[in-house]
């Protein structure tokens, strides 16, 4: 996210003008298709209630939030005129995720695991008490299916938007479940380099979200952020 972050007019290319032309693109081409959008809840800012919900009036600190919420109500626009038959689902940050680390500011939330376990060093930006929305790949993928099967008139025909279900973790969290899985050897691994500019951008997330809608729609959360160190450390073997 960060490159997008840095580049105005490329961010709101990538993430507004191209969804914007897909979408246009479906309407004409195949009337009334299933599209799920991958939103995310960077679309929330400060000052958090308690519990955000879909009903919390977004305030996004990001130009990628914004540019999230600009789609989200394209995707409402289009579905409310039955151009698609669409669903919004609000992303947590995903760990541990596969690959290489990334620009994005949550890229550390899976290196800090991804890197260690493959006996490789992995900056830490963040204090150990910092906390995160979390879900992993595995139920990630699971809940993308499981769209596929909810009615569309599970939701009014102008609010698509659903919170994904996710679990909170702390960075202290986080890295005693990467030693319970890779041994404490895998903590030196870990270089600590502070960066404020990260802090600064996390630290307008929110860390725990009422899901209350997508556990009615059949959403499903993970039990333990181990659970998730334990699924890509089988992708090891």
């Amino acid at each position: 996210m960060l490159w997008r972050a840095a580049n105005f007019e490329l961010g709101y290319r990538v993430n507004v003008q191209s969804t914007f032309r897909i979408l246009d693109e479906l309407r004409k081409a195949c009337p009334g298709v299933r599209v799920i959008y991958a939103s995310s809840c960077a679309i929330y800012g400060r000052p958090f209630p308690e519990w955000p919900s879909e009903a919390t009036v977004p305030t996004p600190e990001s130009s990628y939030g914004c540019q999230k919420i600009i789609c989200e109500n394209l995707i409402n626009d289009y579905n409310r005129r039955g151009l698609i038959n669409a669903f919004s689902l609000r992303f947590p940050t995903i760990s541990v995720r596969p690959g290489k680390p990334t620009q994005a500011a949550s890229s550390f939330m899976s290196g800090i695991i991804r890197e260690p376990l493959q006996g490789k060093d992995s900056e830490l930006p963040v204090e150990d008490d910092f906390q995160a929305w979390l879900c992993s790949p595995r139920t990630l993928v699971t809940n993308l299916v499981h769209t596929l099967t909810i009615p569309t008139g599970a939701l009014p025909p102008h609010i698509r938007q659903v919170n994904l279900p996710a679990i909170t973790a702390s960075v202290a969290d986080m890295l005693k479940a990467l030693e319970e899985v890779g041994g404490k050897d895998s903590l030196k691994h870990i270089k600590r380099t502070k960066d404020p500019s990260i802090e600064e951008m996390l630290n307008s997330w929110g860390v725990r979200y009422d899901v209350s809608k997508a556990l009615s729609l059949g959403y499903k959360a993970d039990e333990s952020f181990k659970q998730a160190v334990v699924d890509f450390a089988d992708t090891l073997k």
